[in-house]
């Protein structure tokens, strides 16, 4: 697997804020994006999803793809984005290899929609040279790691999160602005 050209690592305190920065990272995906999303149940992933439907302009109402596998949600034509991409949503959690990825077909939708794919890592690296990584941590005991236990207590959706962006081939060369933690309205 190749290297990530760049890590940001954002805190965000509550689901409100996990949301609108995902609208903000949506605002500036372009069809063919490959989004790859990591985090333990409740850590966001369907929310973070959300927010980038509203940043792209597609229709409400993205929920988990859990049971189907795959959800497409329509552009608005009286969104912020008419004529922009549809938002392909996956969940690969019962899939076991890039195999089975193969097998629901996204390769018919890649170049016209963003593909966001939940629990894709390892399995989805192969559809596209260029994809956005993101791990959603919740905070369990204080701190957010990659090595965290699996919490299944949902219904905290306003503790802490760290969400680690990486980039990776030609398309995420650079961060995307929404990503810039130099700029001051954005905190750690």
């Amino acid at each position: 697997m190749s290297e990530a050209q760049w890590e940001r690592r954002l805190t965000v305190t509550t689901a409100e804020q996990t949301h609108a920065l995902a609208a903000a990272v949506g605002e500036v995906l372009e069809a063919g994006d490959l989004l790859v999303l990591t985090g333990e149940l409740g850590a966001g992933k369907t929310t973070f999803t959300q927010g980038l439907g509203e940043g792209l302009g597609v229709r409400a109402g993205i929920i988990s793809p859990t049971f189907v596998l795959v959800r497409i949600h329509p552009n608005r034509a009286d969104g912020p984005r008419p004529g922009g991409p549809d938002l392909v949503h996956v969940d690969a959690y019962r899939l076991e290899s890039a195999a089975e990825i193969d097998d629901i077909d996204l390769e018919n939708t890649l170049d016209t929609s963003v593909t966001v794919v939940e629990w894709g890592r390892d399995r989805v690296e192969h559809l596209s040279d260029s994809r956005l990584e993101v791990d959603l941590h919740r905070s369990v005991g204080g701190t957010a790691t990659a090595d965290d236990v699996m919490d299944f207590d949902t219904d905290d959706d306003d503790e802490p999160r760290t969400l680690v962006f990486r980039g990776y081939g030609p398309r995420w060369a650079e961060a995307p602005r929404p990503l810039d933690t130099t700029s001051p309205e954005k905190g750690n």
